[in-house]
């Protein structure tokens, strides 16, 4: 990164710097970018200074002792509320007056704002630009009325001296993006209630969050009005375990699985992903733990519950039970992961990583305890805790508040978050049992769902407060290590550690809050974000992204990445699950962003994201540093310590585990030496004509199975008229017109020179190429007769003219006398031979009869006849191979193949008969035909043009293949190779459709040709698909929100988006480049972004 990169540019700083003091002063415009007359300035500092005036009257009036404070109050809200409404109409009757005004319209948006013409100080321009009014009038009533309210505070003389203080930073809060937005405010609240109040979990959208709370509200005060104790353990025991299910999955599987029974087809859709289907086991398991849940809390709470917990209480065993869980489950989740602690490699983690096979062999004992430790999740953790909770004594006792919220919160979080819901109760246990004996508040005043209510928050609070400390000094010393700006930041390096104690009152004031810690500029100088949902973004997740060319690879991989994740988080090999964890997954040019969206009982609501695979300098250096974390901790040789250290702890990411996903390994390979290789080429012309009747061979034979079965009888017996050009009547004189267009100098002027990825032809030789073709009589594919301008008259074209074009195998239409008469009528000699016939417009001619002759010799009849005796696909037929037989020594059936292949391959290579050169290659498996005689007749056959096209590319694969691992030996192993491209490869260009959708369709291979101008040289991409390992590793969330945060001030509010902003540039530590690109657009840029995917964790 040069150093030379500024935090704003030029421009945007003369921006900031006239808005930012806007922002603070609450609207006066001093530094306007444009001379303006002084009744400007002076105007704007009389209506700053009226509220001071106003309030002044009234206070003066107090001090003298001419009027009460109440009064006083009174009269300054008055003045207050009649100004306010006075100068806002005067503002809209302002704008009304010079509504009529037509401007004209510019595209400097900015100019537009900030440009004004001023002609006097009362004109409708100035008072416009004064008061720039409300945009709807209930805005100016409210607001009026709010200004005259608040002078009537001071009158409470608590809340005044709180709103002193408050007011003298609201508008450093405002600038400094500190205020939150209403609607963020609103969705962090209810977060904040449901998940710590209620005992929810965050939602993946806003509409089930608001759902959400609605319903878990309401189930807290349903409980408080029951008026029997056994009654409100009831409802809350099943309501906690309802609610923490994933109840609109589940109703939307249900609702699809009866329409799907009524239509009585079946989806596909559920089956795939994260969309399976609740089968009636998983059904019955949840009904059985419902009723399980009930009966326990139920008996418990009426036959065992004491008034007074004791070391020898059944609670108390309970607690002593639910304290070794707890040592068990964070053992057993610690052993999964590569590293503990995030410090110390794990030594029952598999050393080396290479291989799938290798790995999951060696992971094998691991995924046993996995098991184990689900088993003592999901199962023995919540019945214990429940047991805890229905033998408590405040139950016992008369209701309260406290006792509703605080017990249904407890019974909710049972489910909703086993691991954390068991460290809450262990830790109020060992309290109550250490102090059990001593008279404090804790034990006196607070009862045991408030304990856990309170311990919660403590807890998250103090995860948050760690991960922003350790962000805090990350930065810190990100920026220390930046050896070019360590100049620039080296002074607030300093500042933050003299000023440490302030520092830590930010994080500790962003920590209670729960907003992310902003670091302006993403430099050491922090502030305090506004308080947002863990979304972090307003839109809906997986709505928007950057869609290109690559976002297919990432579709393809959602679904086996999903059912890797769900293994891994099963196991527990992710850590602990919980709502805005970020992962980064990593594999070859791949990144893949995780986030955890929402977390319940036995179901995970995540993101995916895929970031793009352009290799940037600000990518690349991230990811270089990415995959020398995941090496360090997954590629370790066997003789290594047993317990390394984590050498890249100050990283903001730490390696979990790796994922076996099916996926495309992509590989470009350099066909220097292949493609170029004289032999080669010799060869592929030869092996060329064979693909093509192999393809020809096979279309048909496929077009007459599905003709097959709409009218299998039809002219079964007849003899098939056709008729067939006179290819071997006696020799002709070869004409001038012959000659001449077939002269390679003047038809085939086609440049070999490659220097970009598309093939280029020159324009300009086409005319030159046609004015030589005028006096040349060329036919109208398809058609039966043609016509040629001579002197201005029109005449016939001789009847044994070779130009004349011709119907192939079919009666000839009565066109008179003069017709044709020179072509003979023939018959198939086998009677099945119209079974494998070609299409009628594949049969029309447009070469001359001498080359078509020349180029009859290379038709390689052995072949064709071998051809025919594979196929299957006359299953109605009793003695097939007979049958065959008898195709393949139909003669007049091999010349219509004899026909379309060479024509075909006339198309292909042009007039010369020369070798092709790589560059001919090149453009031809692009698509790009030379010039010929027969290009409009290929060209306007469609399918045609796309059979010989594939069996071009087939052609050169099998080159490649032939020179990579030796030659064909005979038809046999010839036939299965081109029977492994059609059914396993895709053969083409990656920027067609089809390659889409073969990645899609998830065909094994893939291959591409390509040129590489910079080196110059050809280079061949097959992508595999396989089942590979994908790193994955945990991100430090509170740098992520953190980042974000500021990606959202620098946008927002500074209007910096300028794409070299040193903000966005890399830092291998905070993996700033990345983190951006991760951000929802327009601010960041993934190029793909999946739905909420729900796991099933059952």
């Amino acid at each position: 990164m040069s150093p030379d990169v500024p935090l704003l540019n030029d421009y945007k700083k003369d921006f900031f710097l006239k808005r930012f003091p806007q922002t603070v002063l609450g609207g006066p415009r001093l530094k306007l970018g444009y001379c303006a007359p002084s009744y400007i300035y002076v105007n704007q500092i009389i209506l700053f200074l009226m509220p001071w005036i106003l309030g002044g009257i009234g206070t003066l009036l107090y001090q003298l002792g001419i009027l009460e404070d109440y009064y006083t109050a009174a009269l300054s809200g008055g003045l207050m509320l009649g100004t306010a409404f006075v100068i806002q109409f005067t503002s809209l009757y302002a704008r009304n007056k010079s509504v009529t005004v037509e401007r004209i319209l510019t595209t400097d948006i900015l100019a537009q704002e900030d440009a004004h013409e001023f002609t006097s100080c009362a004109s409708a321009e100035t008072i416009k630009f004064l008061i720039p009014g409300k945009k709807y009038i209930a805005n100016t009533v409210f607001h009026s009325v709010l200004a005259g309210f608040m002078v009537h505070i001071p009158v409470l003389e608590q809340m005044n001296q709180v709103l002193h203080i408050l007011f003298i930073f609201l508008p450093f809060l405002w600038a400094l993006g500190t205020l939150p937005p209403p609607d963020a405010l609103f969705l962090w609240a209810m977060e904040q209630v449901l998940e710590f109040g209620l005992g929810g979990s965050s939602m993946s959208t806003h509409s089930r969050l608001l759902i959400m709370f609605i319903i878990s509200a309401g189930t807290a005060g349903t409980s408080y009005f029951i008026p029997s104790t056994t009654g409100m353990v009831l409802l809350m025991t099943g309501l906690g375990f309802l609610l923490s299910l994933n109840l609109s999955e589940m109703g939307f599987v249900f609702k699809h699985s009866v329409t799907r029974h009524r239509v009585g087809t079946k989806s596909k859709a559920l089956l795939s992903g994260s969309e399976k289907q609740f089968t009636w086991k998983e059904c019955l398991f949840y009904i059985v733990i419902l009723v399980l849940a009930l009966l326990e809390s139920i008996l418990l709470h009426h036959f065992a519950c004491c008034s007074k917990i004791s070391k020898n209480s059944p609670q108390a065993i309970v607690g002593y039970i639910l304290m070794i869980l707890l040592i068990i489950l964070w053992i057993l989740r610690e052993i999964q992961s590569v590293y503990i602690f995030g410090i110390f490699r794990n030594p029952f983690y598999p050393k080396d990583v290479q291989t799938v096979t290798l790995f999951l062999e060696k992971q094998a004992r691991l995924m046993k305890i996995g098991v184990v430790r689900r088993i003592l999740l999901n199962l023995v953790s919540p019945f214990a805790m429940i047991a805890f909770l229905s033998l408590d004594s405040s139950l016992q006792g008369l209701y309260s508040v406290s006792v509703s919220i605080g017990f249904t919160r407890a019974f909710r979080m049972v489910w909703q978050n086993t691991e954390n819901a068991l460290l809450e109760t262990v830790i109020v246990s060992a309290v109550h049992l250490l102090t059990s004996n001593t008279d404090i508040w804790w034990n006196r005043s607070l009862d045991t769902g408030i304990r856990l209510l309170l311990v919660g928050i403590m807890r998250d609070r103090l995860i948050q407060f760690i991960s922003k400390l350790q962000f805090a000094v990350t930065v810190l010393l990100a920026s220390w290590m930046e050896k070019k700006r360590r100049k620039s930041t080296t002074t607030l390096c300093i500042l933050n550690i003299v000023f440490s104690p302030f520092v830590l009152v930010v994080i500790v004031f962003s920590t209670l809050l729960s907003s992310p810690l902003l670091p302006l500029f993403t430099l050491p100088l922090f502030l305090v974000g506004f308080p947002r949902p863990t979304q972090s973004w307003p839109g809906i997740v997986g709505t928007t992204a950057c869609v290109c060319a690559d976002t297919v690879y990432y579709y393809q991989m959602v679904p086996s990445l999903t059912a890797a994740l769900q293994s891994a988080m099963v196991a527990g090999s992710l850590g602990l699950l919980l709502p805005g964890s970020h992962y980064l997954g990593r594999f070859q040019d791949r990144l893949i962003w995780i986030m955890i969206l929402e977390h319940g009982y036995t179901y995970c609501c995540i993101n995916i994201k895929g970031l793009e695979l352009q290799e940037t300098s600000c990518h690349t250096a991230e990811a270089l540093r990415v995959d020398e974390v995941f090496e360090g901790a997954f590629e370790q040789e066997e003789y290594a310590r047993i317990c390394s250290i984590n050498k890249h702890f100050g990283n903001v990411l730490t390696p979990c585990t790796v994922l076996p996903v099916k996926l495309y390994s992509d590989a470009k390979n350099v066909l220097s030496g292949i493609i170029d290789s004289h032999d080669n080429l010799r060869e592929f012309k030869g092996d060329l004509v064979k693909v093509l009747v192999w393809t020809l061979v096979q279309y048909c034979s496929r077009r007459s199975n599905m003709q097959e079965n709409v009218d299998k009888t039809e002219n079964k017996g007849k003899a098939s008229l056709i008729i067939l050009p006179a290819l071997n009547t006696s020799p002709q004189t070869q004409s001038p017109d012959d000659t001449d267009s077939l002269n390679s100098e003047t038809l085939d002027d086609w440049s070999d020179d490659v220097f970009d990825d598309e093939p280029i032809t020159k324009k300009g030789k086409e005319k030159d190429q046609l004015k030589i073709l005028q006096g040349i009589n060329l036919p109208i594919p398809g058609s039966v007769e043609s016509q040629r301008v001579d002197d201005h008259s029109v005449g016939k074209v001789p009847k044994n003219s070779p130009y004349e074009a011709v119907i192939l195998g079919y009666p000839a239409i009565d066109k008179g006398k003069q017709d044709m008469m020179y072509i003979p009528l023939m018959e198939f000699s086998c009677s099945h031979s119209h079974l494998l016939s070609l299409p009628k417009e594949w049969t029309s001619n447009c070469l001359p009869n001498s080359k078509m002759r020349e180029m009859s010799s290379l038709f390689p009849e052995d072949w064709y006849q071998f051809v025919l005796r594979q196929l299957k696909c006359f299953h109605s037929e009793e003695n097939v191979p007979n049958v065959l037989e008898e195709i393949a020594k139909d003669k007049v059936l091999k010349d219509f193949y004899v026909h379309a292949v060479m024509t075909c391959y006339f198309s292909l290579f042009g007039v010369d008969n020369m070798d092709p050169s790589p560059g001919h290659i090149l453009r031809v498996y692009k698509g790009v035909l030379p010039w010929s005689v027969a290009f409009d007749w290929l060209t306007e056959k469609p399918e045609l043009f796309q059979l010989a096209l594939k069996a071009f590319r087939y052609t050169l694969k099998l080159m490649i293949d032939k020179a990579s691992l030796g030659p064909i030996e005979d038809f046999k192993e010839l036939t299965n190779c081109l029977k492994e491209y059609e059914s396993d490869w895709y053969i083409g260009l990656v920027s067609d459709e089809k390659w889409k959708e073969a990645v899609l369709q998830e065909k094994p291979f893939l291959f591409s040709l390509g040129y590489d101008p910079n080196m110059g040289v050809y280079t061949g991409r097959v992508l595999t698909l396989q089942e590979l390992l994908i790193q994955v590793g945990k991100l430090n969330a509170e740098a992520v929100r953190g980042q974000w945060a500021n990606l959202s001030w620098e946008l927002l509010y500074a209007t910096n988006d300028d794409e070299e902003r040193y903000s966005i540039q890399a830092h291998p530590l905070l993996l700033r480049n990345l983190t951006i690109q991760a951000a929802d657009p327009p601010l960041g840029y993934p190029i793909y972004s999946s739905k909420p995917l729900h796991i099933h964790l059952f």
